[in-house]
């Protein structure tokens, strides 16, 4: 009898064991500044019956001990019980980790200082730097020195026009406006709003070494000397210098064996921005007007003329961006709508069916530059027909960057100008989205509130910037616990326990077999890159040519509602985005140190 007691005991004490083995403890594995909201999270299959000690590493030693707070929401695929562990009150410097008192399972180490997201701004432009098209300083290489010949619009078909320059869009090698225009909008911003977080340790080309320029500022430039080749004359924009006739595998940009009809890597198709469907293979695009890309281009170009002359002191070069701000405006005006990407051979294609967004950004960008009233006047008119009609925020799903770009930045650049009545009409469109998210997010115990469809963590960082931007505006920091579990997600807290940023932290779980041909390739893990993150199955499931190539590291932590993979055969959760990247320099700046 107590030899069968002593077994059953012992088999009650190894399944224990077992099912504790299966807890997971999700942190952000940057860190924390000292009054962040900092809560971690701990999930498995049974419950978790034991205390969570935090531990300072430098004396190895518990500094509090943390009673896991059940979670009380729907529950996140194949696991039953989540708990969260709050630290907030911990704000002293140093190196931490969670460990579970009884079973000893612990997390990988973080921070909490001051110092905890560092110059990680800087981080970021490095993958920009690696997206260079033209001269890409990563590589030491020149590529596609042949954009391009030109397709429909007013100039004779396939002429010639240099379109040389911009970034490759992803880890394929097409360059858009759509999103260039955005990037360089983004960094242009970023600088307006943080000036004092960005160093000066490259050049103008992306090489080592200081030229008296903030280096957001070099990249940022690589993008107005793009759009300025973009925008010949006062009636032509080109939008988009390749198709995805590009996809023809993993490729070296200087070797490209994608050939547009005049062999391989040689001239590459320059479309015209005409405000009309386009398509020169299967699929057509869909289009109304320009002004999407007009107006946020010449929002791009007002805030360079603004920062050329007051912060580098070049009125030539803003005397430039002036010029092109108000045509590309006048451009916007006068085909008011949508123009979309261009596809060839496949469904898949930019979906932007939104503009009064850009042209109000434009609109406000242009009134700061230049004074003239009726910006203003137009700004606030597009304001009040885009309200939240533009925004993913307060829908469920949408298609692909069906509502781009992913915040309204016009609202913000236009609050400054106007009374206080158009003040909150400004900060309602930002709150009500803010809010929207934020009853979704009560729905998971992650506290996540996007929809996860294809290039979710853009999405996600340009909420996060949307939060960032509206306790700007208002004062209001009510919404600090959401916006720490939005931004704790991209770095780690998240059902696989990965940063979403190649490299980003280096000693912890981070994408590390990214869809790029310089990875594939060249074996080169260039960090700061965002990925597009995780997706629906629903979606997943249904995208052509997706095929992993190496069994899946996170198969035990997959379910049936959002998938990730780190895996190269996986373009839709693993592929690192230009625009996205771009998008998250605000996040960094915000939370990241002052330059040294």
């Amino acid at each position: 009898m107590i030899r069968t007691f002593v077994s059953l005991m012992l088999l009650l004490w190894v399944t224990a064991a077992f099912c504790q083995e299966e807890m997971y403890l999700r942190v952000n594995l940057l860190g924390y500044l000292p009054e962040d909201v900092k809560v971690a999270l701990a999930f498995g299959k049974s419950p978790v019956r034991e205390r969570v000690q935090l531990f300072r590493v430098a004396e190895d030693e518990p500094v509090v001990e943390l009673r896991p707070g059940k979670v009380k929401t729907a529950t996140w695929g194949t696991f039953d019980h989540y708990y969260e562990l709050d630290f907030s009150e911990i704000n002293t410097p140093g190196e931490y980790y969670l460990k579970t008192k009884k079973t000893g399972q612990q997390s990988a180490i973080f921070k909490i200082g001051r110092d905890a997201y560092g110059n990680h701004q800087e981080t970021l432009l490095e993958f920009m730097r690696q997206q260079r098209c033209g001269y890409n300083p990563t590589l030491d290489m020149v590529c596609h020195s042949k954009d391009g010949r030109s397709h429909y619009g007013p100039l004779s078909d396939s002429t010639y026009v240099d379109l040389t320059g911009g970034w490759h869009d992803a880890g394929d090698q097409l360059k858009y406006l759509i999103t260039g225009s955005y990037a360089t909008a983004h960094m242009l911003k970023t600088f307006e709003l943080y000036p004092e977080k960005f160093a000066d340790n490259y050049n103008a080309l992306g090489q080592p070494g200081s030229n008296g320029i903030p280096d957001v500022l070099d990249e940022a430039k690589w993008g107005l000397d793009w759009i300025h080749k973009l925008h010949p004359a006062p009636e032509l924009l080109f939008h988009q210098i390749a198709d995805d006739r590009d996809h023809r595998g993993f490729k070296i940009p200087n070797r490209d064996i994608s050939d547009y009809g005049w062999g391989e890597n040689s001239y590459r198709a320059g479309y015209v921005a005409t405000g009309e469907p386009q398509g020169l293979g299967k699929y057509k695009s869909e289009a109304t007007g320009v002004a999407n890309l007009a107006g946020r281009s010449a929002a791009a170009m007002a805030i360079a003329a603004r920062i050329w002359e007051e912060h580098l002191n070049d009125p030539a070069y803003a005397i430039k961006c002036k010029r092109a701000a108000i045509s590309l405006y006048k451009l916007g005006r006068e085909n008011e709508g949508y123009q979309q990407g261009n596809s060839y051979g496949a469904p898949y294609r930019y979906n932007e069916e939104t503009w009064t967004d850009d042209m109000e950004w434009g609109a406000a960008e242009l009134y700061k530059l230049t004074g003239e009233t009726e910006y203003l006047e137009q700004a606030k008119a597009y304001a009040l027909e885009s309200a939240n009609e533009d925004a993913w925020t307060v829908r469920d799903s949408a298609a692909h960057y069906q509502l781009y770009p992913f915040i309204n930045m016009g609202h913000f650049a236009l609050h400054e100008h106007v009374d206080d009545d158009f003040k909150k009409n400004l900060e309602g469109y930002y709150r009500e989205g803010i809010e929207y998210t934020l009853q979704r997010a009560k729905r998971n115990p992650f506290h996540i509130g996007i929809p996860f469809i294809w290039c979710s963590n853009n999405l996600l960082t340009s909420l996060v910037a949307q939060v960032i931007l509206f306790e700007k505006m208002t004062g209001d920091k009510s919404y600090a616990p959401f916006l720490a579990a939005q931004r704790d997600w991209l770095f780690g807290r998240n059902p696989w326990g990965t940063s979403m940023f190649t490299r980003l932290p280096e000693h912890a779980e981070h994408p590390v077999e990214v869809h790029t041909s310089v990875y594939v390739m060249l074996g080169l893990e260039v960090p700061g890159g965002l990925i597009d993150g995780p997706i629906y199955r629903t979606i997943h499931d249904n995208l052509l040519g997706l095929t992993l190539h190496k069994p899946d590291k996170f198969a035990h932590l997959q379910n049936n509602h959002v998938v990730y993979h780190d895996d190269v055969g996986d373009y839709s959760t693993n592929e690192p985005t230009m625009d996205g990247t771009a998008g998250a320099i605000l996040m960094m700046a915000h939370f990241g140190m002052d330059a040294e």
